[in-house]
């Protein structure tokens, strides 16, 4: 299916016309000063906030939706105020207003209005959009509807990423996140779309039909996201059994009621002490948002957001800890020893093993070990020596490689790696099959971080983020910059890169891809250059995973692809949204 010209020149119409706010306006000096919070030292740490840790992590910025004013918002006197008024609509309203507050609200929504006013009157961008090349020229896509247009699907799962011939021909499973508790299931072979119920343990478990909104130009005053539990990226393991990390929509808790929800290790008690063989650094359910403390972080800046991928690390482990064998009276599921985490301990004091550490806001202690606070988002094993890896949110954010050692967790330890300037903002992740971290960049990157490459000693009291610039590359996504932005990169930020092992699609083995989220693509990464994947339908593609299956191996092109869908979040401000069903 060869990209149609409507569909690229609709897509260069959108983020490439953005005016942000320019160098000289940091740093941010608050109230009192120039408005900007004092937390945002540059243009860069705000661009941040608006593109992959912020804006862009759940809205396709330059789609109709998000580049143009419904009239059935209401009238209002400026855009200003209608800016203000839109990001309110639906459940997801606290999360928009929290997101606007991390910059200075009342300027920010001022250049959103300027950027749409601007659109309205017949603006377009400076750059041309490209035109398909070579193999983009040859891209087939198949188009199924599996949702309802309630839905919002944040990922999507048809094989196990270690072996893709796993599940041939099978079906296809959807997250639904916070949208319903009815995930979808495609049989591709039959054309036949059904919804299974994702059950909760406590049927009384507050659902997301609960959070706060106004109405929506669209929906109305309909809470149309219902959902108990928080679906997230879905997996398959080696025998074809599919399974779904998921979180219980929580309230805030007051400190008084979460004392008692503290959890610690086995042997672990109040008074006990954190020391390198036991690990009794403790955690509650909500941690999960905690602030990343690691070294060079800028005040304020937030990190966590929810584990991502965390079936992966369950995976590892599936050998010796079986779910299935582990099943109670009731057929519930137990986690068992499964389920044991440990702290991220940098090996400071340089002796290569693990011993007794200061904690996170404690000097350097040359005889102990060092413990950071850090969530893992994106995750992932390396095939060449079992180490876990997983990417920080956050300004600058960072990569962690953790060792589990012979005994985990006594024996693990971790390393972080920062990087360098002018990238900053990863996300969602992968390993290949050298070992091999790829990662998109909120500065409009894809890069890559090789350990092998780093020349100064990976422990030791100076390897804490920012020791090995060497081991990582940069590369620019396609696209244009976004305007009053200098620095080198793309207005692309993409949420998630993949790496195809296995040749999947057909472009080699070991190809990352990223999710092209400004683009209407997938971006491959062939030989240097990048291969844009345009998905040529006029309802914006934008996806936040992908997975490649090989259905026939002999089958040549028509035996193998790569899955994706459609995962832009927010239904509650898209008129298209009620007019169609959620694709695959």
């Amino acid at each position: 299916m060869r990209p149609r010209r409507r569909n690229t020149i609709r897509r260069s119409t959108g983020t490439r016309c953005l005016r942000f706010r320019t160098r000289a306006s940091f740093p941010g000096t608050g109230l009192g000063g120039n408005g900007i919070p004092v937390t945002l030292k540059s243009q860069a740490q705000w661009l941040d906030v608006v593109k992959t840790n912020g804006c862009y992590t759940c809205h396709q910025l330059g789609n109709k939706a998000t580049r143009t004013i419904p009239k059935d918002l209401g009238h209002f006197t400026s855009s200003t105020e209608a800016w203000a008024r839109r990001i309110v609509s639906g459940q997801a309203m606290t999360q928009m207003t929290n997101n606007i507050g991390r910059l200075d609200a009342r300027r920010a929504l001022a250049l959103f209005a300027d950027w749409t006013d601007r659109i309205a009157a017949g603006e377009l961008p400076a750059s041309k959009p490209t035109r398909p090349e070579g193999i983009e020229r040859s891209v087939v896509v198949t188009l199924w509807d599996w949702a309802g247009p309630k839905d919002y699907l944040h990922d999507e799962v048809s094989t196990d990423k270690r072996n893709p011939r796993v599940n041939a021909n099978g079906l296809i499973y959807g997250a639904t996140e916070e949208s319903r508790d009815l995930f979808p299931v495609l049989d591709p072979v039959s054309h036949k779309a059904t919804q299974v119920k994702m059950p909760v343990r406590d049927p009384n478990t507050p659902s997301s039909k609960q959070n706060p909104m106004t109405p929506s130009p669209y929906w109305g005053d309909e809470p149309i996201w219902d959902s108990q539990t928080s679906m997230h990226n879905p997996m398959f393991d080696e025998k074809g059994r599919s399974g779904s990390p998921r979180e219980s929509v929580r309230r805030r808790i007051p400190t008084s009621a979460r004392e008692d929800r503290t959890i610690r290790p086995p042997g672990c008690s109040r008074s006990t002490s954190p020391t390198a063989t036991s690990p009794c650094t403790t955690r509650r359910p909500e941690d999960h948002a905690d602030q990343n403390v690691l070294p060079h972080a800028p005040p304020g800046v937030r990190g966590g957001c929810r584990q991502h991928a965390v079936d992966q690390r369950r995976r590892a482990a599936e050998r010796r800890h079986r779910l299935a064998e582990q099943e109670d009276v009731r057929g519930d599921r137990r986690r068992g020893e499964i389920a044991g985490w440990t702290a991220l301990i940098l090996d400071t004091n340089g002796n290569g093993k693990r011993d007794d550490y200061v904690e996170p806001n404690q000097p350097l202690d040359p005889t102990k070990d060092k413990r950071v606070v850090a969530a893992f988002y994106g995750i992932a094993v390396s095939p060449v020596d079992g180490t876990i890896w997983g990417t920080v949110l956050g300004f600058p954010g960072y990569v962690i490689r953790l060792n589990p050692g012979p005994n985990p967790p006594a024996t693990a330890l971790a390393e972080v790696f920062e990087p360098p300037f002018p990238g900053y903002g990863p996300r969602g992740m992968d390993v290949d099959r050298s070992g091999v971290v790829w990662t998109p960049l909120s500065s409009g990157h894809l890069a890559s971080f090789d350990r092998r490459r780093c020349k100064g000693p990976l422990n030791g009291p100076t390897a804490t983020g920012q020791h090995c610039p060497e081991g990582w590359t940069l590369h620019p996504f396609p696209g244009p910059q976004l305007q009053t932005v200098t620095d080198p990169g793309s207005a692309e930020a993409t949420y998630y890169t993949w790496v195809d092992q296995h040749d999947t699609f057909g472009l080699g083995t070991n190809v990352p891809i990223a999710t092209g989220n400004a683009n209407e693509a997938l971006l491959a990464f062939v030989n240097g250059k990048f291969v844009t994947l345009r998905v040529p339908y006029p309802m914006g593609f934008y996806t936040k995973w992908m997975d490649g299956r090989i259905d026939d191996p002999k089958g040549g092109w028509k035996g193998k692809g790569l899955w994706a869908t459609y995962s832009t979040e927010r239904p509650s401000i898209s008129r298209a949204a009620r007019e169609r069903r959620a694709r695959s």
